[in-house]
């Protein structure tokens, strides 16, 4: 048994499940239900669902209504292995109706939040040197996109 996502769209499920496909690997759109009848957010014969996958997880997009839109309080963590990678996620996802907010994190044009981020900040954030732990974390508080280097230099700085 696994797990499944299902995420509330008004309208646009298969858009989004589009967009999510064409960013990230292992990802595919799969089948679909449409109204047999009328639905509490559909006509007859509308898509009510999308199912796809991203990095190989399955994904439900529901056509739900304008009901129940997207906050922040849940999010999707992109574990980045590289700035190349940083910067390819936050360009895309913040591209044509996207919005940046700090610490790496940010709302695509659905609004679906995102945390663009690296396992490689846990080298800077809770690094042994506990003054560098904090100049790094500070450094992070002050960045919308997340830049590897600039949280290295930020933790080995002497001051």
């Amino acid at each position: 048994m696994e797990l499944i996502t299902c995420l509330w769209f008004n309208g646009n499920a298969r858009e989004a499940a589009t967009f999510y496909t064409s960013i990230f690997p292992d990802s595919k759109l799969e089948d679909n239900w449409l109204a047999p009848t009328q639905t509490p957010g559909n006509q007859q014969g509308e898509e009510v669902v999308v199912n796809f996958q991203i990095f190989g997880r399955p994904f439900i997009a529901l056509n739900g209504g304008p009901d129940f839109p997207h906050t922040q309080a849940v999010s999707f963590q992109i574990p980045c292995t590289s700035q190349q990678e940083i910067d390819r996620y936050w360009d895309l996802l913040t591209a044509n109706g996207g919005h940046e907010s700090y610490c790496g994190w940010l709302k695509d044009k659905f609004g679906v939040s995102w945390q663009v981020t690296s396992p490689k900040m846990m080298n800077y954030l809770n690094g042994p040197d506990s003054n560098g732990r904090e100049r790094a974390t500070k450094a992070m508080l002050g960045m919308r996109k997340i830049i590897l280097n600039e949280l290295e230099a930020a933790y080995h700085a002497e001051h």
